[in-house]
């Protein structure tokens, strides 16, 4: 299942990296994060890996975040890895005439078993409302400095 997304902060491209390339910021804009964890690789480049934990509602989900391509502040890459689903994502940013900074995501799902394709097929709007979710509660970290933290 792939899909795109799109939303425009009104921030310029600087600031907006600044913060999305900061792991302390991932807890403001992530909800449900309990933890990322560095695993390998240097921190925030090629091939770096770490490892985040999820609560969402009463389910557990730790994913392995692997970054596949870096070149900041234009482009990131990454691919998010569990048992049952692979995410592959690409990031775009660039800024717009206003000086603000319009962040394209293109996502890819892969499901690994019988049930995550069931579910791909059958509620792929919820992946896509759960990426712009994100990208909204990111929007309001940058523009607003609200975070998510006890959201």
């Amino acid at each position: 299942m792939k899909y795109t997304t799109e939303i425009i902060i009104e921030s310029p491209i600087d600031t907006v990296i600044r913060k999305l390339d900061n792991p302390e910021n991932l807890k403001h804009w992530q909800r449900g994060l309990v933890s990322a964890e560095h695993i390998s690789g240097t921190p925030g480049e090629f091939g770096a890996k770490m490892k985040l934990k999820y609560k969402m509602g009463k389910r557990d989900m730790e994913l392995i975040e692997t970054i596949t391509y870096r070149n900041l502040p234009h482009e990131f890459h990454a691919t998010y890895a569990t048992n049952s689903m692979n995410n592959i994502q690409e990031n775009y940013f660039k800024e717009n005439s206003e000086g603000h900074t319009i962040w394209t995501s293109k996502s890819e799902f892969i499901p690994l078993n019988f049930f995550m394709k069931i579910m791909t097929k059958l509620m792929p709007k919820a992946f896509k409302k759960q990426s712009l979710l994100y990208m909204q509660d990111f929007k309001n970290f940058v523009e607003n400095g609200t975070s998510v933290v006890n959201a």
